[in-house]
């Protein structure tokens, strides 16, 4: 590293240069997608500038290619797998304290507990080296890193070997890891940063380089909002600067990306999937009353937004069907926080109207309604992550989550009867649970279990989340840097600079030891859904075939013949209507024919086999429909 780049910082002159601008995204993104934020930030500067040469730099793909792409998968699961690569290139110095925390992260992963790590290192370091020495960097009068979750040490690495080249060149860095009141803070921690962008890159990026290009040096760029740079970081609170018309976004370029991917050996390339959003921010954040709870109480992924926007459906699909025919890959994947409510119907059906056999994955509220679910299936929508987090109605109140225990069932249920892969996920830990809050989950657990298992996550405390703004609300009683930073970055780092993940004082022991019964339900649910789903065309675990008078329920079991049960008459039309979540009183309105002593003993009945699940007073029939003979 040049010890004189602080010395040399803003020197360089923009004015009239020609120099160009290059966006860079490095390890561990996902390998098999281009980046959305360098695809969005490049169109709308080639638009916005017009005499600014934008380029985009996917490092990650590089490395990806480079390392293998199983290893690099493992690897960008865990954030510390991810961040200990990069640091020990960082502060070779710690690589024997980095390693150690590597292969404790990775003790029990089956490719990469078989990994050396200092090869691992050597191999990293070779590819990012190279792929950086490739650039001319005293042409690059810019150099804008995206970072977000585990691209921490990796976009340092970058930005410190591109001083070394070119100290002139401006070095900033934005994303959802800086987006927070105390980002100024990295200026001081990193001196290979020139600035940081708050929040939204669009708008102060475009302001920023046609300030440099009017007054040539970044000490002069004053009072770009969303910007803050080592002159103005004292001076000025980080505020956004985003864009009101959301609308006017030209389609995102992922043309670099899938530039690299071409020049790859033909065993290196594959059907890349593409990013699409159709918002920014989350809307259910926006309907939290004052004094209440923004949001989810563990989630900071919105803080680099100000509210919520969204596209035009008929915009989205334009999007859609332009990527798809440039590149001729027929993956997408949503980036959104949540898809829009309100206007699923109408965006899935004119998606659909396309007549493209598409393959997409998308984040989805558990409130999704059955028919909006169709819909999107009916489109192309293959996997689906809902925001179940708990099983717990208890639970899911002290994460503001805003839905209970049988809505997180039902969508389920939906999701398995559709044949749509449901990637979501159970939080483990949760600070402040209670007893009968786990004991409700384990509970719940065994209704669930015919349905596709739900994935353990370990609760983390995210800088600037509702709970860690609010942390005595949850039993906690201090916060900070989570001490793995204290492995990665030298202690004048981490005793200055605040780090999207937190630790805490608090319940964390006790939560331990009253989860781990919920731990071993979990391993039970994945080999019993495991061992029933053996062969690839295996019917639902709980399934109906409908007589049009009668109702033949089919009841897997692991290691016996399936149960089966026969409903006729009233039972049956009860046990359809129950399809969804209904409440006794709209059951007693709907069959008047009965009262609530008679209703109410079925009812019971058909929950006590596990065929229906009951809570607060609602009801919700498990099976799913099936048209496969038994």
């Amino acid at each position: 590293m040049n010890p004189n780049i602080s010395d040399r910082f803003g020197t360089w002159i923009l004015q009239d240069s020609g120099k160009k601008v290059h966006l860079i995204s490095m390890p561990w993104p996902l390998f098999n997608r281009p980046s959305i934020q360098l695809g969005a930030l490049k169109a709308y500067l080639n638009q916005s500038l017009k005499h600014t040469r934008v380029k985009t730099k996917h490092l990650y793909l590089d490395v990806a290619a480079a390392i293998g792409y199983e290893v690099y998968t493992e690897i960008s699961k865990r954030t510390w797998l991810s961040e200990c690569v990069y640091a020990a290139l960082l502060y070779p110095q710690r690589i024997d304290a980095i390693e150690k925390l590597f292969k404790k992260e990775a003790h029990k992963n089956k490719v990469l507990s078989k990994i050396n790590f200092r090869s691992l290192i050597k191999n990293t370091r070779k590819v990012t080296d190279d792929r950086l020495g490739q650039v001319d960097w005293q042409e690059i009068g810019l150099v804008g890193f995206s970072i977000c979750l585990c691209q921490l040490t990796a976009s340092l690495y970058a930005a410190r070997q591109i001083k070394s080249l070119s100290p002139e060149t401006l070095v900033v860095a934005g994303g959802s890891t800086l987006a927070n009141p105390n980002c100024r803070l990295y200026l001081d921690g990193f001196k290979q940063l020139d600035a940081i962008i708050v929040g939204e890159g669009e708008l102060p990026l475009r302001k920023l380089i046609s300030d440099l290009q009017a007054h040539g040096r970044i000490e002069a760029v004053k009072n770009v909002k969303g910007v803050i740079t080592r002159h103005t970081a004292k001076k000025e609170k980080p505020c956004f600067s985003q864009l009101t018309d959301f609308e006017s976004l030209p389609t995102p370029d992922y043309g670099d990306y899938f530039n690299t991917l071409k020049e790859f050996p033909q065993d290196r390339r594959f059907f890349a999937t593409l990013p699409v959003e159709s918002s920014r921010g989350c809307w259910w954040q926006g309907m939290a009353k004052p004094n209440q709870v923004k949001g989810c109480a563990f989630c900071n992924l919105n803080m680099q937004w100000n509210g919520y926007r969204k596209k035009a459906p008929e915009k989205v699909v334009d999007e859609i069907d332009a990527l798809t025919n440039r590149h001729q890959t027929l993956s997408v994947a949503f980036m959104d926080n949540v898809l829009p409510p309100g206007n699923t119907r109408t965006f899935f059906s004119k998606l659909a109207q396309l007549g493209k056999d598409l393959k997409m994955f998308s984040e989805i509220r558990a409130t999704t309604k059955p028919d909006e679910l169709a819909n999107m299936h009916a489109a192309g929508m293959h996997e689906v992550q809902v925001g179940i987090e708990a099983l717990s109605t208890g639970l899911l109140k002290k994460m503001n989550k805003g839905t209970t225990a049988i809505q997180n069932l039902a969508v389920m249920r939906h999701c398995e009867a559709l044949g749509l892969r449901n990637l979501s996920n159970l939080m483990l830990y949760f600070p402040s649970s209670s007893e009968d809050e786990v004991n409700e989950t384990l509970r719940t657990i065994q209704w669930a279990r015919i349905f596709r298992p739900l994935k353990p996550v370990s609760f983390w405390l995210g800088l600037g989340s509702p709970i860690w703004q609010d942390a005595k609300r949850y039993d906690i009683q201090s916060t900070g840097n989570h001490p793995h930073y204290g492995v990665l970055f030298p202690k004048q780092v981490t005793r200055n600079v605040l780090f999207p993940i937190q630790a805490y004082r608090g319940d964390r022991m006790a939560q331990r030891r009253l989860w781990k019964p919920v731990e071993n339900s979990l391993r039970d649910w994945q080999h019993y859904y495991e061992d029933l789903h053996q062969y690839p065309q295996t019917d639902p675990i709980l399934s109906f075939r409908d007589g049009k008078t009668f109702l033949i329920i089919r009841q897997r079991r692991r290691g016996n013949d399936p149960w089966q049960h026969r409903l006729t008459g009233t039972s049956r039309k009860i046990y359809l209507f129950c399809q969804v979540v209904r409440p006794i009183k709209r059951l007693l309105n709907e069959f008047k024919e009965l009262n609530e002593e008679q209703l109410i003993p079925f009812l019971n009945m058909m929950v006590d086999k596990k065929l229906m699940f009951t809570e607060q007073g609602k009801y919700l029939s498990l099976a799913v429909p099936t048209k496969n003979q038994f």
